[in-house]
């Protein structure tokens, strides 16, 4: 809890602050990547940092924080660092880091609001800044322990077995260790990291949600090839590059470096009927979770939603069929924009998806993974249904400014 003292000046400043800290974020990073540009090329997201989706999050999580130590709402906090805290763990993140990031953000307040930053005005903001890193680290900690890895030690190779085309933008990958053991298991939902070295030298990570059963001694991952777009400059990002480069390049019998499974999309483990919203290729953490249920046999109530551009687009296509086909007590909704000239039926719509004619329990867990905006629309639906909040959980790949919408 912060001191009354910090927390006056909080409330005072937190204003002046929140209007600048998309500037106070953005010097942030390009101060630390002039002196220390490995971080850029070998952990941080490049196409995030350079669309500027990273600084929104960022600014977004930090005066989140802030404005929540003044309202003291413990589990929207919880929310918001336990994802953060996930993504951490899935790039080995360590405590010492937290030193560097505060040494740059506080150089970066300091050019950025210059006098205004008086000591009590610095001391408030390095109260918040490393209540919410202890929070982190403790929270890191306790991920680290319970995966049975040190701190940071969450690297390791993988063979890729098998190469399986899920639609024409899509494979799956299927990793095995390379001593022949069963990989460790984890909850349904999760993901795990991958990195490559690109052509340049550098070491880019991304995250893949496990579409595999957690009883498989294997893993298996689906990447999508992913086109370059615009960034807010007009130059051309390399959005899809470590996906473009795992679609291109890697074939069986290649090695992989990927860390051991973590993320906060878990399934939950109790009666409630379950709802498996997805959209694109939002759909690989819900086939990960079917194939838990189809293998477990279980009996929840379950209902399967997925919205996709046209039906060879949607990958996992078959599999999703014949897995809620496996689960009797699931029910398949598929919308798709352009249907050609097959007909609508009872399980396939064309258009968005729409929960309008679908019967939600207000006690049923929603795990939701899509586009932000789908995402948006599908948990403002849900919440019109009288879902609890809490119950409805969702998957961002890259920077994560819905948690943060969430507590607004």
């Amino acid at each position: 809890m912060l001191s009354t003292e910090s927390k006056e000046v909080i409330r005072a400043t937190l204003p002046v602050v929140g209007a600048a800290i998309g500037d106070i974020t953005t010097t942030f990073y390009r101060t630390m990547f002039i002196d220390h540009p490995d971080l850029e090329r070998n952990l941080f997201n490049r196409g995030n940092q350079k669309q500027g989706e990273q600084q929104k999050a960022l600014a977004g999580a930090i005066a989140a924080f802030a404005s929540l130590q003044l309202e003291e709402d413990q589990d929207r906090v919880d929310m918001i660092l336990t994802r953060i805290a996930h993504k951490h763990a899935s790039l080995g993140i360590e405590p010492a880091q937290y030193q560097v990031v505060y040494d740059y953000l506080f150089g970066a307040i300091a050019t950025e609001l210059g006098s205004a930053v008086t000591p009590e005005v610095a001391a408030a903001w390095t109260e918040v800044y490393w209540m919410m890193a202890d929070m982190l680290i403790s929270m890191e900690a306790g991920l680290y322990k319970s995966a049975g890895v040190e701190i940071g030690d969450v690297w390791r190779q993988v063979r890729v077995l098998d190469r399986r085309f899920e639609s024409a933008d899509t494979v799956s990958f299927v990793l095995a260790s390379l001593d022949g053991e069963p990989l460790p298991s984890f909850i349904p939902g999760q993901y795990l990291s991958v990195a490559v070295h690109l052509e340049d030298g550098a070491r880019q990570i991304r995250q893949y949600s496990l579409s595999s059963a957690p009883m498989d001694a294997d893993w298996r991952i689906t990447v999508k090839r992913i086109p370059s777009k615009v960034s807010a400059d007009g130059s051309e990002v390399a959005a899809g590059e470590v996906s473009n480069y795992l679609f291109n390049n890697v074939f069986e019998g290649d090695i992989l470096d990927v860390t051991t499974p973590f993320g906060d999309l878990m399934l939950t483990d109790d009666d409630a009927p379950l709802l498996l919203v997805s959209a694109g290729i939002g759909c690989t953490p819900m086939i990960g979770m079917l194939n838990y249920l189809a293998e477990s046999n279980d009996t929840r109530s379950i209902s399967v939603l997925h919205a996709d551009r046209t039906q060879s687009d949607h990958a996992h296509r078959a599999e999703l069929g014949h897995l809620v086909d496996r689960i009797p007590s699931a029910t398949l909704h598929r919308w798709y924009e352009n249907l050609g000239a097959r007909p609508s039926d009872d399980s396939i719509s064309k258009g968005r998806a729409q929960l309008n004619n679908i019967e939600i329990a207000p006690e049923a867990h929603a795990y939701v993974c899509g586009p932000l905006p789908f995402m948006l629309e599908i948990r403002n639906a849900l919440m019109d249904k009288n879902v609890a909040t809490e119950n409805i959980h969702f998957e961002v790949f890259g920077p994560d400014s819905m948690g943060i919408q969430r507590t607004a």
